[in-house]
């Protein structure tokens, strides 16, 4: 049994002028101790989906799928204690862009001792022992210092490094990454991404990794879904993807990476799909 299984999810956002359909009757699956890649420019719903699963979509968000479970257990017909009991603790997000997912009215020590004394009911002394060993475990050089810093004292990378560490905390079975690397220069996405797959090979947790980056999809991925305004394309394991991709969208994608450029720019991926004859 799958341990996340999403079938025929549909968000649709209520606008002045109507209702907006962000992702339309996707379907996904995670298994236990994948790493499942989720592919597609910007605005093709990955993050929203991903978002509806952790419940922290807007007021003006309906969601509705005809199946949304983890573990077995259905995300739709709990309440909200009942969900919050589970987000944060077995199922943890990396959002996008570290910085301005942070409170920079607190340190960031004080920040990843409180999921743990919420999540787990630590004491503060157990807490902040915890917090110690986490952020030695992500890489964060100088840890006891660095706990009393202020988001704003740290370097993007490093705020990367706090957001995975809070992500970890509670050992969670599954981990969604939100585009990780985002804003990060090349040589410190290859050390979150390095950092990424040792912890998720460490604990065993099953990884949804966000992104628009094929490359990262080649180096890291067991399963790829690939996404285009709001609709899944494509499935497939990633060797096959590459090798031999079904779908236009998808050869766009690939066709759009530096090193198959033919000419003296690439194409668009709209340039792309129309050359195929699709939408």
């Amino acid at each position: 049994m799958a341990l996340l299984t999403i079938k025929n999810l549909t968000v649709q956002f209520a606008t002045a002028t109507g209702p907006f359909t962000a992702v339309d009757g996707i379907d996904v699956s995670v298994d236990r101790e994948e790493v499942l890649a989720i592919v597609g420019e910007s605005g093709s719903g990955k993050s929203v989906s991903k978002l509806a699963v952790m419940g922290l979509l807007p007021d003006t968000a309906t969601v509705t799928a005809d199946e949304m479970t983890f573990d077995g257990r259905n995300l739709l017909a709990m309440t909200p204690a009942e969900r919050r009991r589970l987000i944060g603790r077995e199922i943890t997000m990396i959002f996008q862009e570290p910085i301005a997912s942070l409170n920079p009215s607190f340190t960031v020590g004080f920040q990843i001792e409180e999921v743990l004394r919420l999540n787990l009911g630590m004491d503060r002394r157990a807490a902040h022992a915890r917090a110690l060993e986490l952020f030695r475990a992500v890489g964060i050089p100088e840890p006891e210092s660095k706990l009393k810093a202020y988001p704003h004292q740290m370097s993007g990378g490093q705020c990367q490094r706090v957001m995975i560490a809070m992500a970890i905390a509670t050992n969670p079975r599954l981990l969604i990454a939100d585009e990780p690397t985002t804003a990060l220069d090349v040589t410190i996405q290859k050390q979150i991404l390095d950092l990424l797959m040792k912890l998720q090979e460490t604990h065993g947790m099953a990884l949804i990794l966000i992104t628009h980056d094929m490359g990262v999809v080649a180096e890291t991925a067991d399963r790829v879904v690939v996404q285009y305004k709001g609709r899944k394309m494509e499935e497939a394991d990633v060797l096959r993807l590459f090798e031999a991709p079904q779908h236009p969208y998808t050869r766009a994608l690939l066709s759009a990476l530096p090193e198959n450029a033919t000419g003296d720019r690439l194409p668009t991926v709209s340039e792309f799909m129309a050359a195929e004859g699709a939408e």
